[in-house]
């Protein structure tokens, strides 16, 4: 069944450090310079979804159980979609780093198959308990390494064996049956992070469907100056979409609308030769970057392109370093300016909104 079209086009945005800029006195306008609540903004402004990361116990305090509670009865009460992707860690979760929370170092692999399913479950319930269940779940965030490492880990002569893969799925599969046995009509998105290739796109999903991982939702990540042209996301997105024949989504994205770099802050993107050509690192060279990568989004075949989320659209820099442990480097790639007035690159979210409402059923 095609599940895309039971469902708007999604187009998210993943603001995990808005509940600690905010708690640090950071706040938000609307183009008229306005100060008003983020969700708010982004809900008037053509969004419908808000992705969430939770970690297990992050130092700082952020991103846990406790927060991500209080977040995610705001998204409800906006009446937006909610994505919840578990990092199974204590931190970032990414190709480069899957690293087990600290309360699960010393488990044994059986073990660690039940510390996932009893977690993620309890996660949920949690929610549940506050009518803030999410729509739809990752388990795992870039996973195409592997998570949990060493025990789940894959990839590179050592770990890319036949029996790395299997415990790995196993340990996908614990968390995915936890997340049916709290509410079976949550999705699940297994996610990695190569949006512009084919091959190794194709080498975990084919390695998941022979191990049997049941899941609804590819969702990949593409940054252009880590995961090339617009042509190759193309390109993969429809041999996925023709391959796989489930939704797949953009899950993670953004682009440049400066290259300025207020003293003493480095951008992680921060040179011409990184940028698309044909897209300026300028609000109307991301509006149209946007708009083009919807549309090759929307054009993929079956009607099978899920949407999109952009990561961290709101992660404003500020004199206060509020991100423990996580200097900003990201805010010339948000969708605010620098003191967290919205751009006007929201404007590519507008027609694909309409799109939405003239073919909802």
């Amino acid at each position: 069944m095609n599940q895309s079209t039971k469902q708007p086009f999604i187009l998210g945005m993943d603001v995990s450090f808005m509940d600690e800029i905010e708690q640090h006195g950071g706040t938000y306008r609307d183009a008229d310079g306005k100060e008003a609540d983020l969700l708010t903004i982004l809900k008037l402004n053509d969004a419908n979804a808000i992705r969430l990361r939770i970690w297990n116990d992050p130092v700082g305090g952020f991103c846990n159980l406790e927060r991500t509670i209080e977040v995610a009865k705001r998204i409800k009460a906006q009446g937006l979609q909610f994505l919840l992707d578990f990092h199974y860690s204590d931190r970032w979760a990414d190709p480069a780093n899957q690293w087990k929370p600290k309360a699960w170092e010393n488990l044994s692999y059986e073990q660690l198959k039940l510390a996932v399913c009893t977690y993620t479950a309890d996660v949920l319930r949690a929610l549940k308990e506050h009518d803030a269940l999410p729509d739809m779940v990752q388990v795992g965030n870039e996973i195409t390494p592997g998570m949990l490492w060493d025990d789940g880990r894959v990839g590179g002569e050592e770990h890319d064996t036949d029996e790395q893969w299997q415990r790995f799925a196993g340990l996908v599969k614990y968390g995915i049956a936890a997340v049916k046995s709290v509410d079976p009509s949550i999705q699940i998105m297994i996610h990695i992070d190569r949006g512009g290739d084919n091959a190794e796109s194709r080498k975990f999903y084919d390695r998941f469907e022979a191990l049997g991982v049941e899941f609804d939702v590819i969702g990949l990540s593409y940054y252009p100056w880590w995961h090339g042209t617009l042509d190759a996301l193309r390109d993969n997105l429809n041999d996925l979409a023709k391959r796989y024949g489930k939704p797949i989504n953009v899950v993670e994205t953004a682009y440049p609308w400066t290259l300025e770099q207020p003293e003493g802050i480095e951008w992680i993107m921060n040179q011409e030769d990184m940028l698309l050509p044909g897209y300026p690192a300028t609000v109307e060279g991301q509006t149209r970057y946007l708009q083009d990568m919807l549309q090759i989004i929307r054009e993929v075949p079956g009607g099978l392109g899920h949407g999109f989320y952009y990561w961290e659209p709101a992660w404003i820099p500020s004199k206060e370093e509020w991100s423990v442990g996580h200097p900003n480097n990201w805010g010339n790639l948000t969708m605010f300016d620098f003191k967290g007035r919205k751009l006007d690159s929201f404007k590519a979210l507008a027609a694909a909104q309409e799109l939405n409402v003239t073919t909802s059923v």
